[in-house]
């Protein structure tokens, strides 16, 4: 599967009183990794994606992480993230977090692909992955 990374500079609001981050703020580092993949694999924004695909996105329906070392303020941290599984309309994504070599976190989320609820217009509905995000989450980007 295809793995994107990316640095992220752990900022003085991202931490506690402590000055170590506080772990909601981890959540929102991963699921911007999560568009960063998808854009990475892609070759498009996050906004060109929904519209070229004609969707609303991809919500987050379950999340979990392990913790091995905090971070702090100052520390520049990698992300690096992937696919894991696809099935029919949900797909799970890991991410490792790294300080150097070290192993600090590890996200584990499912996310749904989904669409406009035909039925109801305020809902939103399950809509199957479509085979050239499949494929470039699979092989990666094409190279032009």
């Amino acid at each position: 599967m295809f793995v994107n990374s990316r640095a992220v500079t752990i900022e003085w609001g991202d931490c506690d009183p402590a000055g170590i981050v506080f772990y909601p703020r981890y959540f929102a580092m991963f699921d911007a990794s999560t568009g960063a993949l998808f854009a990475a694999a892609l070759g498009m924004t996050k906004f060109q994606m929904l519209r070229h695909f004609d969707v609303i996105g991809f919500p987050m329906v379950d999340t979990r992480a392990k913790f091995h070392v905090p971070s702090r303020f100052g520390d520049v941290v990698r992300i690096e993230s992937q696919v894991t599984a696809m099935r029919g309309s949900s797909f799970d994504v890991s991410h490792r977090m790294m300080r150097g070599e070290v192993l600090s976190i590890e996200c584990f989320e499912t996310r749904v692909w989904a669409g406009r609820n035909p039925d109801d217009p305020d809902g939103i509905k399950a809509v199957k992955l479509p085979d050239e995000l499949r494929a470039r989450l699979t092989e990666g980007p094409l190279l032009s």
